[in-house]
């Protein structure tokens, strides 16, 4: 746009040159040479060289204001891949935005997520990759493997200057420290054009065509699709007697005048933020995203969340904005807990139909110890750059032999 905007200029200044120029010489042929004409086209040429040096020295400038963050949220360049997709996608397919954060060290996480999601449909997938700008160039050095050339993508850069007075750092809630996780609150600032978008972590790997997750329908008023924990076969397996890390009263303190007034059932079933589908229409028209600040600054003040939180920080403000405002999505595309402990939960059967598996929890798909390590694998493509490494007890073994 800068280089047009340039071209464009020039044009105009040829096209003012040539005008005076022309007039110039129908004067010259009507009367006898007068200062006058002079003047003018010596100015007329002045004006020229000036506006030519400005354009040159500018067009830099304006070329990367262009790929510099502008508002809130800053967008990178378009990375779009040029290359054929390995599948063919018809262009009159509608777009499926998928949003997904990627931090520096968990940076291997979302290339899985991201390759299986690309590997597993045949639609026309746009992933918008949140990041920091310190990752960036790290990101667009591995999305350019060989492997991933078939990825359609954007590289967002969140401004964490969105998070100040809204974040209290506590050392016992590592993610209060990661501001990627909030990345969710705020959909509609960062897929800006979109009526629908998917969200995920970065722990989940796709074995389903993400169309269908994307199909799932909303109720009249909804902005959002979660997987509801009372209802999910993989909290059953998973956390059965574990007491109240599936209700409410697991992640807000119910002690809190605030809460007690606004009336929410403190056994009300919560839902995981980790993976939903959202209606942006509706988040915008609702203003969820100044719903969800809102919450989290007073629980800067108050302290609203519960002390012994069952989950993500960010499953609070989201189970208040929501409270019986929310559709479902499918169990199986959510099958979670892979990683709350290092044993293997569910039987390779229940694991091969889930449609998407997610590791919430301390023990990370690439980290030392994790259950079906091998499913995630399969989908992992190395750093070129080496930045990033799997952590394997194998390795730990052979490097002390």
């Amino acid at each position: 746009m800068a280089f047009l905007m340039y071209l464009l200029t020039l044009g105009a200044c040829f096209c003012f040159v040539g005008l005076i120029t022309n007039i110039y010489i129908r004067q010259k042929k009507k009367m006898s040479f007068r200062k006058v004409n002079i003047v003018i086209l010596v100015l007329a040429i002045a004006l020229f060289l000036l506006v030519l040096h400005h354009n040159f020295l500018g067009l830099s400038n304006l070329l990367r204001n262009e790929v510099s963050d502008s508002g809130i949220v800053g967008l990178q360049p378009v990375n779009f891949v040029p290359n054929a997709p390995r599948h063919a996608v018809d262009g009159r397919q509608e777009e499926i935005p998928v949003v997904i954060a990627a931090s520096e060290d968990r940076l291997g996480g979302a290339i899985a997520a991201i390759n299986s999601i690309q590997h597993n449909t045949r639609s026309n997938v746009i992933f918008y990759i949140v990041t920091l700008n310190s990752t960036a160039d790290h990101l667009r050095s591995w999305l350019n493997s060989d492997s991933l050339k078939s990825i359609r993508y954007k590289i967002v850069n969140f401004d964490t200057k969105l998070l100040e007075g809204k974040v209290k750092e506590d050392p016992d809630q590592g993610e209060s420290m990661k501001p990627l996780t909030f990345a969710r609150f705020y959909l509609p600032i960062l897929v800006p054009s979109a009526k629908k978008a998917i969200y995920m972590d970065d722990d989940v790997i796709v074995q389903g065509d993400i169309l269908t997750l994307y199909n799932t329908p909303l109720k009249p008023g909804h902005a959002a699709a979660f997987s509801e924990d009372c209802d999910s076969a993989s909290t059953k397996v998973v956390i059965r007697g574990a007491g109240n890390q599936y209700n409410y009263i697991g992640y807000l303190d119910y002690k809190k005048e605030r809460i007690r007034k606004l009336s929410m059932k403190a056994s009300t079933c919560s839902f995981n933020p980790g993976v939903f589908v959202a209606n942006l229409t509706e988040w915008k028209r609702q203003n969820v995203t100044n719903q969800l600040e809102k919450w989290m600054k007073l629980n800067v003040e108050e302290g609203l969340y519960s002390r012994t939180l069952a989950g993500s920080i960010t499953t609070p403000p989201l189970l208040i904005v929501f409270y019986q405002q929310h559709s479902t999505i499918d169990p199986m595309w959510n099958v979670r807990h892979l990683g709350s402990s290092a044993g293997n939960r569910y039987s390779p059967q229940f694991v091969k139909a889930a449609k998407l598996l997610h590791w919430n929890g301390h023990f990370k798909p690439w980290g030392r110890t994790a259950s079906y390590t091998d499913v995630w694998e399969k989908w992992y493509i190395p750093d070129p750059t080496g930045k990033f490494n799997l952590i394997r007890r194998y390795m730990e073994i052979s490097n002390i032999k």
